[in-house]
């Protein structure tokens, strides 16, 4: 079964890391990317630009509208997400903690619609 990881944190965790923290950050999750590549488990796993970089559409009553920025305000913004193959819930769950962002944040496990 596929499961969504979306990986949230907040940006000013990150902001106030020294330049070597952000390095061992980038190297464990590049690592633990490999790791769940060699065991079977990774689809695809990708990192997002800041939230300042996001737009938000909407469209209501047949009009779009187009806004700067995320939808909402939060402390914590979507920050990336992997995409993995588990063989159930807890798999999917046991996975997702061993992402090194979730000791800085929080990982939403959500299994994937398949239609038809």
């Amino acid at each position: 079964m596929k499961y969504l990881c979306q990986v949230w944190f907040d940006g000013s965790v990150l902001s106030a890391m020294s330049q070597e923290e952000k390095n061992k950050l980038d190297r464990d999750s590049l690592a633990y990317d490999r790791d769940l590549a060699d065991s079977g488990h990774m689809i695809v796993a990708h990192a997002l630009q800041s939230p300042q970089s996001a737009v938000t559409a909407r469209v209501r009553g047949g009009e779009m509208s187009v806004t700067d920025g995320p939808f909402i305000e939060t402390k914590e913004a979507l920050g990336g997400f992997i995409l993995i193959d588990a063989k159930d819930l807890n798999d999917a769950i046991r996975v997702a903690a061993g992402i090194p962002l979730a000791k800085l944040g929080a990982i939403e496990v959500r299994p994937i619609h398949e239609f038809g």
